[in-house]
């Protein structure tokens, strides 16, 4: 299953409900469950970006489409980027010349 990984910076708005993101982060780790996907880790990390979330989803539109709800909620901006494992980056350069 693909992996997803997100940096994550809080809005103006996500700072005021800060201590409603515990619910909100079950919230989607409901929502990733239901579309047959996986929160594989969350930080709340100190610097440039305030969360790392890892995510694994059946494939990129069901990844963009819950990224896309939850940054709608207005708490929060993302950069997403596909993460390939290992396994997968062996066999993607077994193919350069």
């Amino acid at each position: 299953m693909p992996t997803y990984i997100s940096l994550v910076n809080l809005t103006e708005q996500g700072v005021r409900e800060a201590k409603n993101a515990p619910e909100r982060l079950q919230a989607f780790d409901t929502a990733i469950k239901e579309a047959g996907g996986r929160l594989v880790g969350f930080y709340l990390v100190m610097g440039q970006y305030d969360y790392i979330v890892i995510t694994e989803a059946p494939d990129d539109e069901i990844a963009a489409r819950l990224i896309l709800g939850t940054i709608a909620q207005g708490s929060m901006r993302t950069q997403t980027m596909r993460a390939f494992p290992r396994a997968e980056f062996e066999s993607i350069t077994k193919g350069l010349r």
